[in-house]
C-alpha cells in the first residue's frame, strides 16, 4: 500500500484540539491501513517520531444513490490517534488551535 494515500485528512474537532495539547493528533485514514503503516505515513509526511497509534472504526452513514435515489449503501471509515514524542509537534494542528 502506498504511504501517500494512507492519511486522508486531519480531524479538527474540540476533542482532537484538546488532545493536540497532549501531543496526540487525530487523522482519518484508509480502512485497510495497519498501525505500522499509519505510523510510517505520519513520520514521513510530518517529520515526527511516532510513539503510539490507536485505531478506531467509525460507524457509517446510509447513503442513497442511483436513479430516483432508490439504492442504498453504508459508508464506513477508520480514524487513528497518533501520539508523538513530547518535544515534537505537528504544525497543522497548532495553527488551528491559535485561531
Amino acid at each position: 500500500m502506498n504511504l501517500q494515500g494512507i492519511i486522508k485528512r486531519p480531524i479538527m474537532t474540540e476533542k482532537s484540539m484538546q488532545l493536540a495539547s497532549q501531543h496526540r493528533y487525530t487523522f482519518e485514514v484508509e480502512k485497510r491501513a495497519s498501525k505500522t503503516q499509519i505510523a510510517q505515513a505520519v513520520a514521513e509526511q510530518f517529520g515526527v517520531e511516532v510513539v503510539k497509534v490507536h485505531v478506531t472504526k467509525v460507524a457509517g452513514k446510509t447513503r442513497r444513490f442511483g436513479k430516483h435515489r432508490r439504492k442504498q449503501t453504508m459508508t464506513s471509515g477508520k480514524k487513528a490517534v497518533v501520539q508523538t514524542k513530547p518535544e515534537q509537534k505537528i504544525d497543522l494542528f497548532e495553527l488551528k488551535e491559535q485561531k
